[in-house]
C-alpha cells in the first residue's frame, strides 16, 4: 500500500488535526498521501507544513489504492459515490454519531493503518443500486446508491399510489407516504426506521418497505438483488421527490417510473479486526440493554 488518499468531511473542526497527523505517520512509511484541495488552506496554516499531493475530490479514487473517510456515514455515501467503477477499498473511521458504516473508532485507527499498509486486512463486499427515472419512454436520469432510492411525497401532499411490478410481474400498487428501496447496507438506515428487516450486509437482496402504508398488510419484502424493480407514479398533483443516500434529489411527475436494480459495481469497506457486525449492532442499537 504505497499510495492513499484522504476525504474528511470539513466542517469537523477536529479532522483537521487528525489528517495532520495521519499525513505524518505516513511519510516514514514513504506513502504518498492524496488529499483534496479544499484541505489545502486548513493544512498549511499548520507548521511544519505536511507534504502530500493536492488534488480535486473526484480524483482521489484514480491516484489512491485506499482511502481513508474522516466523518460519518453521510461523508462515507458521497465518497462511495466517487469510487463508482474504481476497486479502491474506505477505511471508514467515525466522527460523527451512529456510525454503521464508518465503524472504525479513532482509539483503534492506527493499529487498524499498521494491519493495512501491510496488506493484513480484509474488506466486505456492498451491493449497490442503480437508480433510474424513466419519463414518457425517456430515460431522464440514472443514479447509483449504497444506502437506499426512496420515493417521498412533500410535506403537505396526500398518500400517494405507487404501482410496482418486478421483472414486469405485479407486486402491488402501495398506498403510502412513500416506498424505500434499499441494499442490506442501507437495512440499517430509513427502512429500519420504517419497519424494515435489518438485513446482514453482504447479502444479495433488495428490501422494499412503504413508508406508512395506508393498509397496515403492506409489509416489507426482501427480494433477491438480480431482478428489476419499477414503481409508477399514479398519483396527480402531489409533490413527489426521489431522493438518494438522503443526498441527492430528483423531482417525479404523474406516470414517472423510478427503476431500480443492482448496479454492475460494488464498493468495498475495511472490516475492522477488532469487532464483528453484530457486535456493532449490539453498540449501536443498544441490543439486549433495559
Amino acid at each position: 500500500m504505497k499510495r492513499i488518499g484522504i476525504i474528511a468531511k470539513q466542517n469537523k473542526p477536529e479532522a483537521v488535526p487528525i489528517v495532520r497527523n495521519l499525513v505524518e505517520w505516513f511519510q516514514p512509511k514513504k506513502i504518498e498521501v492524496y488529499i483534496e484541495e479544499g484541505m489545502e488552506t486548513l493544512l498549511r496554516s499548520s507548521s511544519p507544513r505536511p507534504k502530500v499531493n493536492y488534488v480535486e475530490k473526484e480524483d482521489i479514487p484514480t491516484h489512491a489504492e485506499m482511502i481513508i473517510v474522516l466523518g460519518g456515514d453521510g461523508t462515507l455515501l458521497s465518497v462511495a459515490r466517487l469510487v463508482e467503477g474504481h476497486d479502491v477499498p474506505i477505511l471508514g473511521v467515525n466522527l460523527g454519531g451512529l456510525g454503521f458504516l464508518t465503524e472504525i473508532t479513532l482509539e483503534e485507527l492506527y493499529r487498524v493503518l499498521e494491519r493495512v499498509v501491510e496488506g493484513n486486512f480484509t474488506t466486505n463486499e456492498r451491493v449497490v443500486l442503480s437508480a433510474s427515472v424513466i419519463r414518457r419512454g425517456e430515460r431522464m436520469t440514472e443514479f447509483t446508491v449504497l444506502n437506499d432510492a426512496v420515493v417521498n411525497k412533500g410535506a403537505l401532499a396526500r398518500i400517494i399510489d405507487l404501482e410496482t411490478t418486478i421483472n414486469g410481474e405485479y407486486l402491488t400498487t402501495f398506498k403510502s407516504d412513500g416506498l424505500i428501496l434499499s441494499t442490506p447496507t442501507g437495512s440499517t438506515a430509513y427502512n429500519l426506521s420504517a419497519g424494515g428487516p435489518i438485513v446482514y450486509p453482504s447479502l444479495h437482496c433488495i428490501i422494499i418497505t412503504p413508508i406508512c402504508p395506508h393498509t397496515l398488510t403492506n409489509r416489507p419484502i426482501v427480494i433477491p438483488d438480480d431482478v428489476e424493480i419499477r414503481a409508477t407514479l399514479k398519483t396527480k398533483q402531489q409533490e413527489v421527490i426521489l431522493t438518494l443516500d438522503g443526498q441527492q434529489g430528483f423531482t417525479l411527475e404523474f406516470e414517472d417510473v423510478v427503476e431500480v436494480k443492482k448496479a454492475v459495481g460494488h464498493i468495498l469497506l475495511i472490516k475492522s479486526p477488532y469487532r464483528h457486525y453484530f457486535e456493532v449492532l449490539r453498540e449501536k442499537l443498544k441490543w439486549g440493554e433495559r
